[in-house]
């Protein structure tokens, strides 16, 4: 009995690409669905040829790559262009082209609406083969890290205190060159004074920017909180799933707090779906995280119909006695009954309480 060996490598074999993929194979779903999709309808760029210049790879390349890219979990542009000269399925799937890692990142950076505009389209297509109805349909979000290092996440508090400790180091140093002349502490001054130049015009940008936080290499990432409490700079990303077959009809890299998103994501389904079958109405499912009355008198604007766990109030568990629960609203009179059996009219008058975490102020009405 003997060992099984391979083939020899410098063994010559007459096979094509073509003969290599399986013909179940999901790339060659990817590859029809591209090029029946027609995407100059879509405003890719770069599908305009200029009469001069370098002519740039044919958007429906690049879109095969990120498919298959989303379809087997790589994100990173440099594991993509690794792959278009090691894996055989991309290399098949993009005739052998091999595009820098950059014009990867560019085209995915320089074509963001363009993305979501073919999305939709497959979101109709679905609809189209009674593949999703709207009927039942389900939101959750869940975190995506990014490559942007909390140190380079920045609000108003972070930055006053690195500005108060450049300061002191700052007075330090001046205390020092007062006394006696030295190189050193004059250049660690001068270093200083250009960090502390820098956290000042972050600190603009961030005031421009009216959300609180920013982040300074990917603009568009945010401080969220993951496992076990752990703050990290990502994306909270949120997305709706249809009921019939499972499959996703709408997303979105939307606000940290899931209490904002959930009209927002009804009217993405909405707008993805378009009219609905008759006498079919839309139920959403969600979780507790996404209980507001805000966004629940949203949803019921827009004609769904909500299911959402209530969320256990902070007051129940301080002081059971006064818990929301305890009180009674009485819509004729617009007013509440207390535990006590008094009622507590409101006095109309609104209030402006300002944000210590750099946010646009807030009103409150009291009753």
């Amino acid at each position: 009995m003997e060992h099984i060996y391979g083939r020899d490598r410098n063994q010559v074999w007459m096979i094509s690409l073509e003969e290599m993929i399986e013909k179940e194979s999901l790339v060659r779903v990817i590859d029809a669905f591209v090029d029946m999709l027609g995407l100059q309808q879509f405003d890719f760029i770069y599908f305009q040829l200029n009469k001069e210049g370098r002519p740039p790879f044919h958007p429906a390349t690049m879109m095969k790559l990120y498919l298959h890219g989303y379809q087997n979990s790589i994100r990173s542009c440099r594991k993509l262009e690794k792959a278009c000269k090691t894996n055989i399925e991309v290399m098949w799937l993009i005739n052998e082209q091999r595009p820098h890692y950059r014009t990867i990142a560019n085209f995915r950076k320089d074509n963001a609406q363009a993305f979501k505009g073919v999305f939709r389209h497959f979101v109709a297509l679905l609809k189209g083969w009674k593949l999703v109805e709207g009927k039942t349909i389900a939101i959750d979000s869940f975190k995506m890290r990014t490559q942007n290092s909390l140190k380079n996440n920045f609000n108003q508090r972070k930055i006053k205190r690195h500005i108060d400790y450049i300061d002191n180091k700052i007075a330090e140093y001046q205390q020092v060159l007062d006394q006696e002349f030295d190189k050193d502490t004059k250049d660690k001054l001068e270093h200083n004074k250009q960090k502390k130049d820098i956290y000042q015009k972050v600190s603009i940008q961030l005031k421009q920017t009216n959300d609180g936080q920013l982040s300074t290499t990917d603009p568009n990432a945010r401080a969220v909180v993951f496992q076990r409490n752990s703050v990290k700079v990502g994306y909270n990303v949120q997305a709706v799933s249809d009921a019939k077959h499972k499959l996703l009809i709408a997303v979105d890299t939307g606000d940290v707090n899931d209490t904002k998103a959930l009209a927002v994501m009804v009217e993405k389904v909405q707008e993805n779906l378009g009219e609905l079958e008759e006498g079919i109405k839309t139920n959403v499912l969600a979780d507790k995280g996404y209980h507001s009355g805000r966004e629940l008198k949203k949803c019921k604007e827009l004609g769904v119909t909500t299911y959402i766990s209530p969320k256990e109030s902070s007051s129940s568990k301080t002081n059971p006695d006064f818990a929301m629960q305890s009180f009674i609203y009485n819509e004729a009179q617009d007013s509440y009954t207390c535990p006590a059996k008094q009622n507590l009219h409101t006095n109309a008058r609104w209030y402006n309480k300002e944000l210590n975490n750099g946010r646009l102020p807030y009103k409150v009405k009291t009753l």
